[in-house]
């Protein structure tokens, strides 16, 4: 709540330099906030009695979306690639896709490693299991299986996650 809006008798008061007023009406409150030509903010309602404080709204706006604008730069994203395989794959091609997969898990991205059935073949689900399980031993080093390999549809599918550092 700002300036007008704030409709408590009694309110207790934090100056712009965070010095503490005391116990003010609201109307002197925001009174002595015009006088420095700044705004009166409620920054704790559900105190008894309320907090308040006298600062340069604009200027706390734009310091709070500066603060989030830095948090997210330091987040990490985590991306998720794909690795889709059939069950007559040949163990060199199963070999080329682990290099990439390496690549990928080394980046810090995780892997949906994904073997796709089609017509009867859903019939060998066993095939795609020994599949995953040699493309997971392959990988071993640099990732952890956080999904383990499961059936979902005509696609078994697998999560690899990066092993932490």
């Amino acid at each position: 709540m700002l300036n007008e809006d704030i409709r408590e008798k009694e309110i207790r008061v934090i100056d712009a330099d965070g010095s503490m007023l005391g116990l003010l009406s609201s109307r002197e409150a925001l009174r002595l906030a015009e006088e420095k030509e700044l705004d009166l903010v409620m920054i704790s309602p559900n105190a008894n009695p309320p907090v308040c404080k006298i600062m340069d709204f604009g200027k706390y706006i734009y310091e709070q979306s500066k603060k989030e604008k830095e948090a997210k730069k330091k987040q990490k994203v985590v991306n998720v690639k794909e690795i889709r395989f059939s069950p007559q794959i040949e163990e060199h091609d199963v070999s080329i896709k682990a290099n990439n997969a390496r690549k990928f898990l080394l980046d810090g991205d995780k892997v949906k490693v994904t073997v796709r059935f089609r017509g009867r073949e859903a019939d060998y689900s066993h095939i795609g299991q020994k599949i995953l399980k040699r493309f997971a031993e392959m990988l071993e080093d640099v990732c952890n299986i956080e999904k383990p390999a499961k059936l979902e549809g005509r696609n078994m599918i697998m999560i690899l996650a990066p092993k932490k550092a």
